[in-house]
């Protein structure tokens, strides 16, 4: 089990950036070689990943590509699979056939390189209305997919509409996520960024929301965004107290050879006792990062 509370985006080109993203407090840094690279500086910010991934970092790496669409994906392969990074982020991901054949690329790099095969993951970017429809198709693309991103602000433009308040809009494309997610037996995906990185209470009430909904995290563009959005995914005080009761009377009932039983006046079955074992798994990563 793994939990990416946050993954916080930083220009692959831009050292200062990078160096001060990788030693923040996020579970997990990306490498932009997509959106936050101008075209003319495609090909030079192949070359300044390779510095950037020498620098100290505290959480894992990972490294966004251009869409397997574009004319820069097998260089931008090339400069991204090394040792040191986590996975690799596949930019406008639009089909399962798509990721299928980014998935093979990395696997003869990784040979090449002598790299374990298989070992990088590999994140299928959601962006568009054609990848919500293919999202389950996607997810279950191959081994090597282990969560997913949702690109909201392209899903919306895609779509024809905006970003609203209460985010009506992406509701149905967020839940498609994570029945996907689910049914596919990957993790559960990250959630969008939230645009104004200067709004943190509105921040904090969407990540809220997207927790709700069956999130593990979500996507952030600006440091600020990176404590606020920690303390909304981690289990609470409250939260990990009711877990440690459930299990505990769980097990012991168990053992007596029950298998329903209350704890606070409701009922627990085995459902809910699974609930409260990856309350403490979670926990308990979040205490081994600390």
């Amino acid at each position: 089990m793994s939990l990416y509370r946050t993954m916080l985006f930083t220009p692959a080109d831009d050292l200062r950036k990078a160096g001060k993203a990788l030693m923040l407090d996020v579970d997990g840094v990306v490498l932009d070689l997509e959106d936050a690279v101008a075209l003319s500086k495609k090909l030079n910010a192949r070359t300044a990943l390779k510095e950037v991934l020498s620098l100290p970092r505290k959480g894992d790496v990972f490294i966004r590509v251009n869409s397997a669409q574009t004319e820069f994906i097998l260089g931008d392969l090339l400069a991204a699979v090394t040792q040191g990074v986590k996975g690799i982020v596949l930019a406008k991901s639009e089909s399962a056939e798509e990721v299928r054949q980014v998935d093979w690329l990395i696997g003869k790099i990784e040979i090449e390189r002598g790299l374990r095969p298989g070992g990088l993951e590999l994140i299928p970017f959601i962006e568009s209305a054609n990848a919500i429809i293919n999202v389950y198709s996607i997810a279950s693309a191959c081994p090597r997919v282990s969560r997913m991103f949702f690109g909201g602000v392209d899903y919306v433009l895609d779509i024809g509409t905006s970003f609203s308040r209460n985010s009506e809009e992406i509701f149905y494309a967020r839940s498609k996520l994570v029945v996907a997610s689910r049914a596919a037996g990957i993790e559960a995906p990250i959630d969008t960024v939230y645009p104004d990185f200067k709004d943190i209470g509105g921040l904090k009430e969407d990540a809220k929301v997207v927790r709700q909904l069956g999130f593990q995290g979500k996507l952030a563009i600006h440091p600020c965004q990176v404590g606020p959005l920690n303390e909304v995914f981690m289990p609470t005080a409250d939260e990990i107290s009711w877990a440690k009761r459930v299990v505990t009377v769980f097990d012991e009932a168990e053992a007596k050879g029950q298998a329903v039983m209350q704890v606070d006046g409701k009922m627990i079955e085995y459902p809910i006792a699974d609930r409260a074992r990856r309350i403490l798994s979670l926990a308990d990563i979040i205490t081994g990062k600390k």
